[in-house]
């Protein structure tokens, strides 16, 4: 059976690095073990190839307020629709 990750509680954040602010537009969290990702979604728009539609997007990987063993979790998340051909 898998154990509980120590991490700090998102009602207690604590500052993450100060190289990257968190992104205030992705909310994080930690329940039963699994990791939440809660990020806003927006008009669908060309990926950088261009191949997809992105719909959300953490614009590379980003600082969240959930730790881990101290350290901050980072998040990368594209969400994207294939367009109509």
């Amino acid at each position: 059976m898998n154990q509980p990750i120590p991490f700090n509680s998102p009602d207690h954040p604590s500052p993450t690095n100060n190289q990257r602010p968190i992104n205030p537009n992705m909310k994080t969290t930690i329940k039963d073990n699994v990791l939440h990702i809660e990020i806003p979604l927006h008009t669908p728009r060309p990926s950088a190839s261009g191949k997809t539609l992105t719909v959300a997007s953490t614009n590379g990987n980003q600082p969240t307020e959930v730790k881990i063993n101290g350290l901050p979790v980072f998040v990368g998340l594209n969400a994207y629709i294939k367009p109509e051909r």
